[in-house]
């Protein structure tokens, strides 16, 4: 398994500019994480998003918080041990959306 570290937070300018390239993603209340909802056509379209989603996350060393209900996958990212937002965050959001695409999101 190859982890990937970040370097270091993300800067206000780079949190923004990672917004901004990253549709329907919404920074907490606290500013320390990134969150969307992704709705499939089914439990079974979500959870299968949720599978491809777990061994990205799981080869990058960085897992989601998350839940699932039926159709809907609720994901909230952060880098816990820098306590806040970091490359990683950006590039699992990047690799989640991408795989949301072709697991059939609303």
């Amino acid at each position: 398994m190859t982890s990937v570290k970040p370097s270091a937070l993300y800067s206000d300018d780079e949190r923004d500019a990672m917004l901004a390239a990253l549709p329907d993603w919404r920074l907490t209340d606290d500013g320390k994480a990134i969150e969307k909802t992704f709705r499939f056509s089914s439990f079974n379209a979500a959870f299968g998003f949720m599978t491809r989603v777990a061994i990205t996350a799981d080869a990058m060393d960085h897992h989601p918080e998350w839940a699932n209900v039926y159709g809907r996958v609720d994901v909230k990212l952060t880098t816990h041990h820098d306590g806040g937002l970091t490359a990683l965050d950006e590039r699992l959001a990047k690799a989640m959306d991408a795989m949301a695409s072709s697991s059939g999101v609303k």
